[in-house]
């Protein structure tokens, strides 16, 4: 069953409306900030569109407490968005990079914090404040940042996992489309890495992934990570030891070069370069 998907038109008009909010509460000229960074953002899979959303973004917080805590968030939830997504043009992981992600997620428990529940609560516990957050981008952004932290980091990863993946079941309890199925695939990934002792389940993760290709057709990100961690193996660290299914890789990242941009004109081109990429691996481990 396909789901109706989110498409970035819903995040502009959400803009729009908290922007409204910014003026009514008399900070016109932070709301112009915004609606700034908001037009950079459009174009942001250029790399200087994307440096340029990310400075004016990040140029609202000496200001961020004179907005309403909606707008507060919305803010912070694109910054740790935006890291997340500098990463993804540049080459490889590098220690810049790992800065990015830490600052990704930093900004989005910055706002996760805005709900007081959360924040008394967090300190007994990340699992035990995870039922007090009702915003999915923050949970999934932060879920996001601190996963590649953590794959950058395999040992620390083994210890932390566990909230990387309980962030992402939270996401999937508030918002199961959010982001074209992002948070059952990326946790799908995750349960089909970790080892089942660790929390790892091969055959949920499998359907999760598939089911968040149901969800959003269009966002070609989803059909790469099916190729990506069902189509390759991997051992407990994350390395790469061999292909499980050549004819599904070859399938879904034929899907995604033959793919529109359409919705997603961020994800998808990178989606894109990531297919080329996966092609090429299989080539030259089964030529």
């Amino acid at each position: 069953m396909i789901r109706i998907r989110h498409s970035l038109a819903p995040l502009l008009v959400l803009g729009s409306l908290l922007l409204a909010g910014c003026v009514a509460f008399g900070t016109d000229f932070t709301a112009d900030k915004i609606a700034h960074a908001d037009a950079a953002y459009l174009s942001r899979y250029v790399p200087a569109s994307m440096n340029e959303t990310l400075t004016l973004y990040e140029a609202v917080l000496p200001s961020l407490d004179t907005l309403p805590v909606q707008s507060q968030a919305y803010v912070l939830n694109r910054l740790s968005q935006l890291c997340y997504e500098a990463t993804m043009l540049t080459e490889g992981n590098t220690p810049e990079d790992e800065a990015l992600f830490i600052k990704g997620k930093d900004y989005a428990f910055q706002s996760l914090r805005l709900n007081k529940e959360f924040a008394s609560h967090e300190r007994s516990g990340l699992r035990d404040a995870l039922q007090y957050v009702t915003d999915p981008a923050a949970a999934y952004w932060a879920a996001s940042n601190w996963g590649m932290i953590l794959k950058m980091n395999p040992m620390k990863g083994l210890m932390e996992q566990g909230s990387v993946i309980a962030l992402f079941e939270r996401t999937l309890e508030l918002d199961r489309d959010y982001w074209g199925g992002g948070a059952a695939s990326s946790l799908g990934s995750l349960l089909i890495m970790v080892p089942g002792m660790m929390g790892g389940d091969e055959k949920r993760g499998l359907a999760l992934v598939e089911e968040s290709i149901e969800m959003d057709p269009t966002y070609l990100r989803n059909h790469v990570i099916l190729a990506e961690y069902w189509g390759f193996t991997y051992n407990m660290f994350g390395k790469l030891t061999g292909v499980r299914d050549a004819e599904l890789i070859e399938r879904e990242t034929t899907t995604v070069l033959a793919g529109d941009i359409g919705d997603w004109p961020f994800w998808n081109r990178q989606a894109k370069a990531e297919a080329k990429r996966l092609l090429t691996q299989l080539h030259e481990m089964t030529d």
